[in-house]
């Protein structure tokens, strides 16, 4: 039994590739028989002819790894690729840095270790890259104050 064109004809009703197109093995003879698409669609609401699911890619083993790359796994110097600023911008190291010292700068407002003329003093100089970090702030209130 060549069952090609009704495989053909299968795949275009369902809007599927011809691949994915299966005959039941009990059902042949009756699918063989069918010569007109209203003959394929009664096979196809009966059973007859259904279409695969579509295979996909497992993400198993995507997942595993990021698993183990937030672990600090995988990492390592062969595993990297481009620059050292191709992995985090200088942009986002600069909004990580500045974040967390006007955060600071907040804080040390509110419990008063700053006052508002020294606060706006000291968030212009951040703004200009003047502060390493918070400890380098923390470091410069300390001294400048005694």
């Amino acid at each position: 039994m060549d069952l090609k064109t009704q495989k053909r004809m299968a795949s275009d009703i369902m809007d599927v590739g011809k691949d994915r197109v299966w005959i039941d093995p009990d059902e042949q003879e009756k699918v063989d028989e069918a010569i007109t698409r209203n003959d394929i669609r009664n096979l196809i609401e009966g059973g007859a002819i259904q279409k695969k699911d579509e295979k996909g890619t497992s993400k198993g083993r995507a997942k595993h790894i990021k698993k183990q790359k937030k672990k600090g796994r995988r990492k390592g110097q062969g595993s990297r690729k481009g620059k050292k600023g191709a992995r985090k911008s200088d942009k986002k190291k600069w909004m990580e840095k500045i974040r967390a010292i006007r955060e600071r700068l907040k804080e040390m407002k509110e419990e008063g270790e700053v006052t508002s003329e020294q606060y706006r003093e000291l968030y212009d100089m951040s703004k200009g890259g003047f502060f390493r970090d918070t400890k380098h702030l923390e470091n410069h209130v300390a001294n400048k104050l005694e």
